[in-house]
This record gives C-alpha cells, sequence and structure tokens, in this order.
C-alpha cells in the first residue's frame, strides 16, 4: 500500500511530496525514513530547506508523533537532517544528491550585453514610476472591492475605472463619451486586434480594410494589421500633418493628430475638419491613437479629434506612456454603435486587463495622483528636451531637430544619405536609437514629413542603403533614467555627421 503526502509551501516554502510504502518492511518509521532519505538523495529536497514540525506532518500523514519524531532522530543522527533549537529541522548542508542520476546544476547561459545608452522612442523613464502612490492606491482599491472582484470580469471593464477615465478624458482631452461607451483593454495593439482581428489571420473583426493610415508610424502595428488580412494604404505627410483629402474608397483611417508619430506636429485644424466631412460624407470612422496627448510643452494642448464627432471617432488611450507600458492598460472610446460588436470580440470575461489594476488605475485618476504625476513628468520631460537641444547646438549646430514641442521624442534631420552611418555609428558607442527609415510605410511614395523646404536627395546617394525619404533620426529623451541621461547625449553627439 501506498499513501502520500503534500506538505503546503507556507510551511516549508516549498511543495514536498512524500511516497509512502508503508508495506515495506519495518512498519510506517521505516518507510517515512525511506520516502524522506529518496527525496534528499534525488535532490527534491536541497539543502537548507525546512522539514515541517513533527506534529504537522504527523497530523497530516495520520500517524504518531512518535513515529515521525523517531524518524527525524534517526535521520539527525545518520547526518541526513540537522535540528537546531529555533530553527526547525532541515536538510543538512553535506546531504549532497548521490549517484550517476543527481541532478548537475547547469551553468545560466549569458545573457546578451544590451546597450550601454538607451534613445529609443516608446518608453518613459521606468525610474520614475511613482511606486508609493500607486501601492497606496492599491491599497485603498483592496480594501475597499466588493467581492465580486475577485470572480470572472466583466469584458467592459471595470465600472469605477471607465467613470473614472469618462471624467478625466472630458477633462484633459476634450473627450465626450460616458462609461458605457469605454472598453477596457490591454493597450493600443490589443485595441487593433480587437476591432479588425488579427489572431486568425482572416479579417473579419469589427471593422474591415482597406484601411489608411500615415505614410510614418510603427511597423509592429502595420505588420499586425497585415496578420488580420488588413490592407493599410499610406497618406502623405506634411508641415500640417495626414494629407487627408487623399482619402478616397477607404471606410477607416488611422491617425495621430494630437502628435503626429513620429515625425511630431499635431494635425492642422482644417484637416481636422476635413477628415470629420469625409467620415459623415462616406460613413466612414477614424481611428484616434491619443499615445502621448498628457504631454506638451511650448504650445496650448490639442484636444481630442473625437470631441468634433463621438459617433464618427475611436478614441483610443493608454497609460503606456504616462505610467509604464508594463501595466498594460489601456481603453476605447466608441461609438454607440460597435460598443456590443467590440464586447462580442473580447470575450465573456475579462482575460487581458487585471480586475485589480484596474480598480488602482481608478483610485488613482480619483485621487489626483495621476494627474500630479503627469505634472512631474511633464516637467522633468520637458527639461531633458531641453538638455537635448542645447547639447545639439553645442556640439552639432548643424542638425536640425523638430518635432519637440511635445511628446517625448524629438527627430533630428540628417544630411542626405547619412541616415544608415550615422544609425551603424551609434551602434559602435553603445547607444540604441532608430532610424527615420524605420517608420516608413513601404508603399509610401517619396514625400516631406519634414515639410516642403527639406533638401533633395543627391541623385544615387546611398540609394541601395536606404529606402527614399527624408535621412532623420528618432530620438526618444523620456527612456533613460535620470544619471544615465548626459552620457547618452554625449554618445549621440559623438555619433552624429560633422557639419
Amino acid at each position: 500500500m501506498a499513501d502520500s503526502w503534500v506538505n503546503s509551501a507556507e510551511r516549508i516554502g516549498a511543495d514536498l511530496h512524500l511516497e509512502l510504502e508503508l508495506s515495506g518492511p519495518g512498519g510506517r518509521r521505516a518507510a517515512l525514513i525511506r520516502a524522506l532519505r529518496e527525496a534528499v538523495r534525488s535532490g527534491r529536497l536541497v539543502p537548507g530547506t525546512r522539514l515541517p514540525p513533527y506534529r504537522s506532518l504527523a497530523a497530516d500523514l495520520g500517524i504518531a508523533r512518535n513515529t515521525v519524531a523517531d524518524a527525524y532522530a534517526e535521520l539527525v543522527a545518520e547526518g541526513w537532517l540537522t535540528a537546531r533549537q529555533g530553527s526547525g529541522t532541515r536538510v543538512a548542508d553535506r546531504a549532497e544528491p548521490l549517484g550517476a542520476h543527481a541532478r548537475v546544476p547547469k551553468k545560466a547561459p549569458p545573457r546578451a550585453r544590451g546597450p550601454r545608452h538607451d534613445l529609443r522612442q516608446g518608453t518613459p523613464d521606468a525610474s520614475s514610476f511613482p511606486r508609493a502612490a500607486w501601492l497606496a492606491s492599491y491599497r485603498r482599491a483592496l480594501n475597499a472591492a466588493p467581492n465580486e472582484v475577485f470572480g470572472p470580469g466583466d469584458p467592459a471593464g471595470r465600472a469605477e475605472l471607465r467613470q473614472a477615465l469618462t471624467e478625466y478624458l472630458a477633462r484633459a482631452r476634450g473627450v465626450r463619451t460616458e462609461p458605457g461607451r469605454i472598453v477596457i483593454c490591454s493597450g493600443f495593439a490589443h485595441a487593433l486586434r480587437l476591432l479588425f482581428g488579427g489572431f486568425g489571420g482572416t479579417g473579419g473583426g469589427v471593422l474591415g480594410g482597406p484601411l489608411a493610415v500615415e505614410a510614418y508610424g510603427l511597423a509592429f502595428h502595420r505588420e499586425l494589421l497585415a496578420a488580420a488580412g488588413v490592407r493599410t494604404v499610406p497618406l502623405p505627410l506634411d508641415e500640417n500633418g495626414a494629407q487627408v483629402e487623399e482619402l478616397s474608397k477607404e471606410r477607416a483611417v488611422l491617425l495621430t493628430p494630437a502628435h503626429q508619430f513620429p515625425t511630431g506636429g499635431p494635425l492642422h485644424p482644417s484637416r481636422r475638419s476635413a477628415v470629420i466631412d469625409w467620415a459623415r460624407a462616406r460613413g466612414g470612422v477614424i481611428l484616434e491613437d491619443d499615445y502621448d496627448g498628457e504631454f506638451r510643452y511650448d504650445r496650448k494642448p490639442v484636444g481630442a479629434v473625437q470631441g468634433l464627432d463621438p459617433e464618427r471617432v475611436i478614441h483610443i488611450g493608454s497609460v503606456s506612456k504616462s505610467l509604464s507600458p508594463a501595466l498594460r492598460l489601456g481603453w476605447i472610446v466608441l461609438p454607440e454603435r460597435y460598443v456590443d460588436a467590440v464586447l462580442e470580440a473580447k470575450g465573456e470575461r475579462e482575460a487581458w486587463a487585471s480586475v485589480l489594476d484596474q480598480l488602482t488605475l481608478a483610485d488613482f485618476i480619483v485621487s489626483g495622483s495621476y494627474d500630479r504625476h503627469v505634472r512631474r513628468m511633464r516637467q522633468r520631460y520637458r527639461s531633458r528636451r531641453d538638455r537635448l537641444v542645447a547639447a545639439l547646438a553645442a556640439h552639432a549646430p548643424h542638425i536640425e531637430v523638430t518635432g519637440i514641442a511635445a511628446g517625448l521624442h524629438a527627430v533630428l534631420r540628417l544630411p542626405p544619405g547619412s541616415e544608415q552611418a550615422t544609425v551603424r555609428a551609434a551602434r559602435w558607442q553603445g547607444l540604441a536609437l532608430d532610424g527615420l527609415a524605420e517608420f516608413r510605410h513601404p508603399e509610401a511614395a517619396v514625400s516631406t514629413p519634414d515639410g516642403p523646404d527639406a533638401p533633395d536627395r543627391p541623385d544615387g546617394a546611398d540609394a541601395p542603403d536606404r529606402p527614399d525619404g527624408p535621412d532623420g533620426l528618432v530620438v526618444g529623451y523620456a527612456t533613460p533614467s535620470e544619471h544615465a541621461y548626459g552620457a547618452a547625449l554625449d554618445a549621440l553627439c559623438a555619433a552624429l555627421p560633422s557639419g
């Protein structure tokens, strides 16, 4: 007869499974000794592991306390275990696994060395996450949470967070909505998957293609849409943003109107009105990626396009830039006609965004902690932007920096044909950053995201080495920690081409 006992992690710090062969010689005491020896010999009980008190083990196994106490005593005498007052019974340090089949620790593979300096766009300063304030909100949210919070989640998201977002977005971004028209998601990419599909590669989402997009944007988003069977059609850019007058047969358009990514600058007011008129005339819809709408420095805040016509605009935001991408929290503000379809696409239960994180964010917003954090980071990022501009003025005055009135990154214009060489020089300096060409739509015609006065490329200059388009660098000045920023700027200036 074989009996077994599984010990709780609370008692010894790890699960322990003992197979007791009670039919063997010596009865239960001998069976327990054999099982413990085998657990140590095989390496399942490593040196230093604390065993449960003999009273607890006896109760779990249903045997006499003296039987367990005698087994422990014999193993202590043999050197398998140690027993000290106040520290309990533990596996002896010298009780190493024996035999040819003993588990030998394997050497961990070496980690790939990352760059010494990081000026890539897309992430805020991780060291600035407001840990104390977030923890305080978490505790308040957890203490106030009703019991049903710990059951299956509502796919729309917690009502507390949707209410908090309704009020915050109206106040800070000019969004007109109500809690019932907000669906919580895990970020912008998740929002695209809900709207267009993307897991089966057959499309069939809430919206269909083709989808007009800005000529410059994240390749990851284009790849995600392509995986969903959605064709993207690039819109040219100029100093006033996307040329929405080029929209034709598309039924939807994806824009970054508050701060074009990555070239910078807001969508001109006349074009905001024009794209709303297009959506009304065509029965189309505008997807508004409001990825860093809180960070404005040298101009007045630009409100959301959604405020112009809530029934023609899907407004998408997240805390990836304002707090941290690790939180995986975002929101979709929907026209009423799309709410049910998005919820159906999401599923019957919340499977993406932690309900406790949702409650914490709701408290973080309502308590004013979110506003305080954004104001503090706005000042910090503005200071970093100013340091970048000053460093370029001092060490590379021939390099023009653009797109700096808002956001967390800047674009540095480079001499024609020099982008790829500059990116390689940056790597030699141990600096990670992105070239502007990385963000260009592969079907985009040669256009002017830098404006109509961008210099012409000499015939044949670097033609095999880069796609057609203006040369530049996208510099994310929010990414490094405060103490690492100065060295990153030095490496950047050292990599730039001379004037």
